[in-house]
């Protein structure tokens, strides 16, 4: 048989269509490559192969019946914190190794309904709260370019699938580039939709009730794949409200994208962030990206008098987000940050000290931290009057190597031979993130280590088919994906 483990999902579901190939042929396949794989890398923590060989079963049931679907009989994974009935939700946390979810998450079902074929679930790092993906329960995984490194966190179970061939599609989460930094660091696609539009209902904490989600503050779903199309695709079948929910009163007409020709796009390019340094190997792969772009005939621009403020956002970001992170925090760590937070100097704005500040904030400095968020976002919405594109780093450096030193928060990553906190990596995430922008994250090159190296391409509210298109744009003219030399 054909080797169809880099295929992507439109590719299978064509070979599919042609009678090329079987759902049970191709699942087969994907269990015998994680198998003799997987070892080494362990990006697939929990596996569902009998479920699998029995809905590829189905799949190839209803083809031969005349259905037909983008999906349908694709084989594909799901990260840990998202809801799949019968299988284990566990967030990285020991105590919830036996916790089985009862119910599908609203957007596993819908896969389900559209033929996709579950391989497993992907590995995630305790509490999601990581830019590596390593757990008490299932161990570290390894980036399939390099095995001393991090595939990224906290949908690097998810990305490390994705380059390995496991699959062809699956499903992660962000709130601080959860996304993004895991496609960046494995040379994958991923897609951080813009806030509210994909349902969150069953991305769920174990253990607790999944309540419709009406918007949700700042935490999304969404996919990652190994082309920028699958990712289009992905976000047609998802991106109807819950029918819990808002889904009772609407449904989700998308913009197109902007343009459909490349050289009509105008971009801004940033490769600079007034708190977080930038490697120079990033930094030059984003000057050549707008050197090609330029080349192919994009407006490109390295400055905008609507760019809000990157340090404002970023500080303002990191309150909102370690205030949601620690409301659910247990008595004695809050008590131990209260502590922390006592002992700041007022007139320290760093972003480790706005982390910290956050996980106490009160309600008053919430709605404050909530303002400037609200106000930057009209500057964004600004700033797309005149742009369509921000291309912008999703990390400062490719992957790094594995560091599961304790505490977490002492952690550093050198950039240019310099140490800095590792933490304060998430103000690139944040710029999407605060005002809920979607951002498309694509390879465009590698290191000279070869690792591969990524951007984010952020987009104007809600309007999440310009970033798309703009990868498959990208796709086509540069290329994208490639795979680890090593498999």
């Amino acid at each position: 048989m054909t080797d169809y483990a880099y295929s992507t999902a439109a590719e299978l579901a064509a070979a599919m269509d042609s009678d090329e190939v079987s759902a049970v042929e191709l699942t087969s396949a994907a269990i015998a490559r994680i198998e003799r794989l997987d070892g080494d890398i362990n990006a697939i923590c929990v596996h569902d192969f009998d479920r699998a060989l029995a809905a590829a079963g189905a799949a190839d049931a209803a083809r031969a019946a005349g259905e037909a679907g983008p999906v349908l009989g694709v084989p594909i994974t799901i990260k840990d914190s998202i809801d799949v009935a019968g299988l284990p939700t566990t967030w990285g946390f020991p105590q919830f190794k036996d916790y089985v979810a009862a119910a599908d998450a609203v957007a596993v079902a819908r896969l389900k309904a559209a033929g996709a074929v579950i391989l497993g679930k992907t590995n995630v790092p305790f509490a999601l709260g990581d830019f590596q993906s390593y757990n008490a329960i299932y161990g570290a995984t390894n980036n399939p370019w390099d095995p001393g490194r991090t595939p990224g966190g906290s949908s690097g179970g998810s990305a490390a699938a994705l380059a390995a061939g496991f699959g062809a599609l699956s499903m992660g989460s962000d709130i601080g580039g959860s996304l993004r930094v895991p496609a960046h660091f494995s040379g994958v696609y991923a897609h951080k939709p813009s806030i509210g539009l994909l349902p969150l209902r069953g991305h769920t904490f174990p253990g607790t009730r999944p309540l419709p989600e009406f918007g949700g503050d700042l935490g999304v779903i969404g996919p990652m794949a190994r082309s920028a199309a699958d990712l289009a695709m992905m976000v047609r079948l998802l991106c109807d409200p819950d029918e819990a929910g808002l889904g009772l009163a609407y449904r989700t007409a998308l913009r197109p994208a902007r343009h459909d020709d490349l050289g009509a796009f105008r971009v801004l390019v940033l490769a600079a962030h007034p708190l977080v340094p930038v490697s120079s190997e990033v930094r030059a792969a984003i000057d050549d990206l707008a050197t090609r772009l330029e080349a192919a005939g994009v407006t490109v621009r390295r400055h905008s008098p609507h760019l809000p403020d990157l340090a404002e956002g970023a500080r303002s970001y990191m309150r909102l987000l370690q205030s949601s992170v620690a409301a659910g925090f247990p008595p004695e760590v809050y008590a131990a940050a209260l502590t922390a937070a006592a002992a700041l100097d007022e007139s320290d704005t760093s972003l480790f000290a706005e982390r910290v500040r956050g996980v106490v904030l009160s309600h008053r400095d919430w709605a404050a931290a909530d303002t400037v968020r609200a106000v930057q976002r009209a500057q964004w919405a600004e700033l797309f009057t005149d742009v369509d594109i921000v291309v912008a780093p999703v990390s400062s450096t490719p992957a790094f190597p594995h560091d599961h030193s304790e505490p977490m928060w002492m952690r550093t990553i050198p950039i240019d031979g310099e140490e800095h906190d590792h933490l304060d990596q998430l103000a690139w995430g944040g710029i999407a993130t605060a005002p809920g922008l979607p951002s498309t994250a694509v390879p465009v090159t590698r290191s000279a280590r070869g690792l591969p190296i990524g951007v984010q391409l952020i987009g104007p509210l809600l309007e999440d088919n310009t970033p798309i298109r703009f990868a498959e744009l990208l796709d086509r003219e540069f290329g994208g994906f490639t795979r680890p030399p090593a498999l």
